[in-house]
C-alpha cells in the first residue's frame, strides 16, 4: 500500500501554485489598469510577457514565478509521488518539506524583491533538494 504522508508537501506546493495564480492575476489585472492596456485591442496571439512592450517598466514578477512553478517541481511531485509508492522514509517527508518552504520563500521574495543574487541562491538550495528527492526516488525504485 502506498504511503500518503509525503504527499502532504506535495499538496501544499499544488495549493501554493494555486495562491501564485491569483497572485499573479491581481498584479496583472492592476498592470492593465495602470498602464491603459486594453486586452481587446491586443494584437491576436500576444501573451503576458507582451506587457513589457507596453509598460517596460512594469513588475510582472508574480507572473514569472508562476511559470517558474510551472516547470522544476514537476520534478517534486513525480518524486514524491514514486516515494510514495516505495515507501517514503521521514528524510524523504522533511526532504519533501524544506523543498516547498524553499520555493515559497523563493516566490515570495521574487514576486516582490526579485534581488537576482538571492533568488539564485534560493533556486540552488531548493534544486540541491530536487537532486536528493530524485535520487532517493529512484533508488526506492530498485528496491
Amino acid at each position: 500500500m502506498a504511503d500518503t504522508t509525503i504527499l502532504i508537501p506535495a499538496a501544499a506546493l499544488v495549493l501554493w501554485t494555486v495562491v501564485m495564480l491569483v497572485w499573479m492575476l491581481i498584479a496583472r489585472a492592476g498592470l492593465f489598469r495602470q498602464h491603459g492596456i486594453d486586452l481587446a485591442k491586443m494584437p491576436p496571439g500576444a501573451i503576458g510577457g507582451d506587457i513589457a512592450s507596453v509598460a517596460p517598466e512594469a513588475k510582472d514578477w508574480a507572473a514569472q514565478n508562476y511559470n517558474h512553478l510551472m516547470e522544476q517541481p514537476t520534478i517534486f511531485y513525480a518524486a514524491c509521488v514514486i516515494l510514495s509508492l516505495g515507501g517514503a522514509s521521514g528524510y524523504d517527508v522533511g526532504l519533501a518539506w524544506f523543498y516547498v518552504v524553499v520555493r515559497v520563500v523563493h516566490s515570495v521574495w521574487q514576486a516582490r524583491v526579485n534581488v537576482v543574487s538571492v533568488r539564485a541562491a534560493l533556486f540552488v538550495v531548493s534544486s540541491l533538494a530536487l537532486v536528493l528527492l530524485a535520487v532517493r526516488a529512484f533508488l526506492s525504485v530498485l528496491g
